[in-house]
């Protein structure tokens, strides 16, 4: 006879293996704390047997997937395979034309599998929209967690061997630990394979102290920026903004979207942070992906600051494959244009990321005119006079935050509504009874901002500190982060935004 006690126990194991779509197993939550404390510690025995370490490693990016995209795995090990086989095969065949179809063959795989789960819904409902509804019978396709960052992830690496910049891998183990290593699997940052294939079969596994300690620091800012500021101000404010700006003045409008360009900020920069600081933790190194990117004081600035991995990938990759800038001004316009509208639609199948990448197209080709046509006009704010950076900081922040709307918005209708009331229904007078009603949550916006703004050296020396610090006021901070994170969490786990993309 079972004991109910060994009955609950069962059930808990099960319901920790089992896919739960409700439940993402994401860097902010309890449980991943929980599993990556004892991950992370039986991972120190492995510190000398690179292939133990990597099959370790792989199990648990594999559970790790599986608990945010189910059977959907088996596309990591199917891209992994697909790949590598490529690979091997344009470093082997004879012949530019052989190579250039073989590494064609690799983007048409990758882009048919993104298309496939990306996009085949929108295209069911234009299709349905033009021609009646039921045109078309299809059922609702899922979307695989992170899948636009391991398709890019890995075709960056075919289209490298193709160039001839990277040797190709011997061992697949090796390649599907690249393209699986959970840190940076479902939201980045896009880890470019011949930044991270050297330090696969590192022996032994070297931790240093300041490695250990701005880890640590990286995942407490992550925790702070993602947990406190960015779900706060998301459940609290922003979202019903976007929900109903009807019911909204002008500058609750206004300030829901200055909200959302730090909710997204915080959110994306935070997971960033976190994944940085847990592959530190685990002996590797990341690309930095964001860098204070509302300080910019141009829009070509902003997008050297902003999602860099991704910002880099579309120009090595995309950019500079149409021609970058080499053919001709009118040609070069045209490459940021096409470059942005393709980077909108990546994030998603619809006409407000379409139309936030032309935005950003036009900007980025108008501001590249504007240093061609004016004598001293500067890429950065770093080259300008203070009160000529201040200015074009204001000038590109609203800027990006008008694409943000379009970015956040439902619909175009609510783009409308939340730009209507802005400008016909301020309501200024409003104000302070707005702000103190909302209190808490313009606090938290109002420190978020401030954070941000601050002098780069502040934080590098907030970095030393917490890196310097003996282990145990490392835990310690820990401990009060995680319970702060506790105090004002919501009931339910509030997934990362680009999970979605």
């Amino acid at each position: 006879m079972t004991l109910p006690a060994t009955d609950n126990l069962f059930s808990k194991i099960g319901a920790l293996l089992a896919y739960d779509p409700s439940s993402p197993l994401i860097f902010s939550s309890g449980l991943f704390l929980f599993l990556f404390t004892g991950f992370l510690l039986f991972y120190g025995f492995f510190r000398r047997a690179p292939l133990a370490r990597m099959v370790y490693v792989i199990l648990f990016s594999l559970y790790f997937y599986y608990k945010s995209s189910g059977i959907y795995f088996l596309l990591l090990l199917f891209a992994a395979t697909s790949d590598f086989l490529i690979a091997q095969a344009i470093y082997r065949v004879p012949g530019r034309r052989a190579k250039r179809w073989l590494v064609a063959l690799s983007v048409a795989v990758n882009l048919g599998m993104l298309g496939y789960f990306k996009y085949t819904n929108f295209l069911v409902e234009i299709a349905n929209g033009l021609f009646g509804q039921g045109f078309l019978q299809f059922q609702n396709i899922f979307l695989p967690v992170g899948i636009s960052f391991f398709v890019f992830q890995s075709m960056s690496y075919t289209i490298d061997v193709y160039r001839g910049q990277l040797w190709p891998l011997k061992n697949w183990l090796d390649y599907f630990f690249y393209l699986s290593f959970f840190p940076q699997l479902v939201a980045g940052p896009i880890v470019r394979a011949r930044d991270f294939i050297p330090q696969i079969r590192q022996n032994p596994v070297i931790v240093t102290q300041r490695m250990f300690g701005t880890g640590i620091f990286l995942i407490l800012t992550g925790l702070f920026k993602k947990a406190v500021i960015s779900d706060f101000i998301s459940l609290n404010f922003v979202d019903r903004i976007f929900d109903e700006p009807l019911l909204y003045t002008g500058f609750e409008c206004l300030a829901g979207i200055y909200g959302y360009a730090l909710q997204i900020y915080c959110d994306f920069s935070g997971y960033s942070d976190m994944a940085i600081g847990i592959a530190l933790l685990l002996g590797f190194r990341f690309p930095k992906n964001f860098d204070a990117p509302y300080k910019s004081a141009t829009i070509t600035e902003f997008w050297r600051r902003w999602h860099i991995s991704l910002s880099s990938w579309l120009r090595d990759y995309l950019y500079i494959s149409l021609g970058g800038n080499r053919r001709g001004r009118l040609r070069t316009y045209g490459n940021l244009m096409l470059t942005m509208l393709l980077g909108g639609l990546w994030h998603g199948a619809a006409l407000r990321f379409v139309l936030w990448g032309a935005l950003h197209g036009a900007a980025l080709a108008l501001h590249k005119l504007w240093l061609t046509a004016v004598p001293g006009a500067k890429a950065t704010g770093r080259e300008m006079h203070w009160w000529s950076r201040a200015a074009g900081m204001i000038l590109t922040f609203n800027l990006v935050c008008l694409g943000w709307l379009m970015f956040r918005a439902e619909s175009m209708q609510t783009v409308t509504l939340m730009l209507h009331q802005i400008v016909h229904n301020f309501n200024a007078p409003m104000i302070p009874q707005v702000l103190s009603g909302y209190a808490s949550v313009f606090a938290l916006i109002a420190a978020g901002y401030l954070l941000h703004l601050l002098p780069q050296r502040v934080d590098t020396l907030a970095r030393r500190t917490v890196t310097a610090a003996p282990l145990a006021v490392q835990v310690m901070m820990m401990a009060a982060m995680i319970w702060c994170v506790m105090q004002i969490k919501s009931s339910d786990i509030q997934p990362f935004i680009y999970f979605q993309f």
